[in-house]
């Protein structure tokens, strides 16, 4: 938490486009244009989904990708560096050896990310800084054992956990394709109930090796796709090992990461989390919930109208924010609703400001009661940072900004 508090605007959107693409290159490559290659069988569901579960495992993979970000309009926001807006590349991966190189070929030079021998390298051509860790170890051999012993699920049960899905996800398909060379199969899911701005999600993976191809993110306001990697070509087969040795560029700053140890980690933390509850009481072991609970633990005078731009309140709940105490209240269910965080305020200027050496990216201002406020608007809805009277209000929403400014002047003081 502390770390979102004190982070620059522009390494907090870097960031935050950094793991979007991470992730993606990890676990999906999304929709290439449909080849006119050969397309798999129609099958239900539940079917598709066992096919992929017990197909044999993939040993390597090889894939040239297209990254596009429709998320965040670039020319809202002021500064040196841009939101990234996409990026060409290849991804490696050997899972037989544990190893993974993504690269991104961007306007601002080509980024790297290598996983090798339990340990990590990240390359930021912006920064020209490369940044190195040991990933967390795994857990105990048994539990290794445990997971890989595991039994492939049924159609049966496969079709039973989809039911209680459907409760809230409309699914259609799967549709039969060919995604980059390979038949596969694609879904679309769609919120049933009120989504906010979130149109769809679609899905595919491959229909003969179970790899998953792709995922796409649409709003509502847009047949064009917010968040989209895409892959030209995927081929299976050994990768050299040559591959995943990569250095970085002369004169790069080199930055250690430290990362939790694992099971062992993870244990000492919860005894010493337990530990410290003991001494501080059993109240403090649960959650901290309900308006007057919470304000019994603020410094401030804790903002939670019954209602909010039509929604009713649902939770208060009190955190813990890099060390002091803050509450968030929560508005309507799902990704319709309204999140808001309440701290006391930081008396950083809403208008950027230096951090680390690097100046941040100056955000769009608005006006809420004649406070200056900072506005994030994307495809997907919008945050809004509002200080007034030594607290300082951020709005989560899935919603225009003009629909988050008019809540926000609702409940701001």
């Amino acid at each position: 938490m502390k770390l979102l508090r004190t982070v620059s605007t522009r390494r907090l959107l870097a960031i935050i486009a950094g793991l979007v693409i991470a992730v993606a290159g990890g676990t999906a490559i999304a929709f290439a244009a449909a080849g006119n290659g050969r397309v798999p069988r129609r099958e239900s569901l539940a079917t598709a989904l066992h096919q992929a579960a017990a197909a044999p495992a993939v040993t390597a993979i090889s894939a040239r990708i297209s990254f596009t970000d429709n998320l965040i309009d670039s020319t809202a926001i002021q500064g040196s560096d841009p939101i990234l807006t996409g990026a060409t590349g290849r991804l490696w991966l050997s899972t037989t050896t544990h190893q993974l190189r993504l690269e991104l070929q961007g306007q601002n030079g080509d980024a790297q990310v290598v996983v090798r021998n339990g340990a990590f390298s990240i390359y930021d051509p912006i920064g020209n800084t490369v940044y190195k860790g040991t990933l967390p170890t795994g857990g105990s051999q048994s539990d290794k054992t445990s997971s890989s012993s595991e039994p492939v699920p049924t159609v049966a049960q496969i079709q039973s956990q989809l039911n209680q899905l459907m409760q809230n996800v409309d699914i259609a398909g799967p549709f039969g394709r060919n995604v980059a060379g390979q038949p596969a199969y694609k879904i679309v899911m769609t919120p049933k109930h009120s989504g906010g701005l979130l149109g769809s999600v679609q899905l595919a993976w491959d229909a003969a090796h179970g790899v998953p191809l792709g995922i796409a993110v649409y709003s509502t306001s847009s047949s064009t796709p917010v968040l989209e990697l895409k892959a030209t070509h995927i081929s299976y087969g050994p990768v050299s090992a040559g591959v995943f040795k990569v250095s970085p560029p002369a004169g790069a700053k080199v930055v250690r990461i430290s990362t939790p140890a694992g099971h062992a980690a993870a244990k000492a933390s919860k005894a010493h989390a337990k530990a410290e509850h003991g001494k501080r009481g059993a109240r403090t072991a649960t959650e901290i919930t309900g308006a007057a609970a919470v304000q019994a633990h603020l410094p401030f005078t804790l903002a939670a109208p019954p209602s909010l731009d039509g929604l009713p309140q649902q939770s208060v709940q009190l955190l813990d924010w890099g060390g002091s105490p803050a509450a968030l209240v929560t508005y309507g269910q799902g990704l319709g609703g309204i999140a808001v965080i309440e701290q006391s305020a930081s008396g950083q200027s809403p208008s950027g400001s230096q951090s680390g050496g690097h100046q941040s990216l100056n955000l769009p201002t608005v006006s809420i009661k004649g406070h200056t406020a900072q506005e994030l608007p994307t495809a997907l809805g919008t945050v809004l940072r509002v200080p007034s009277g030594g607290v300082e209000y951020t709005l989560l929403a899935s919603m225009p900004a003009s629909a988050a400014e008019a809540a926000a002047t609702a409940l701001v003081p």
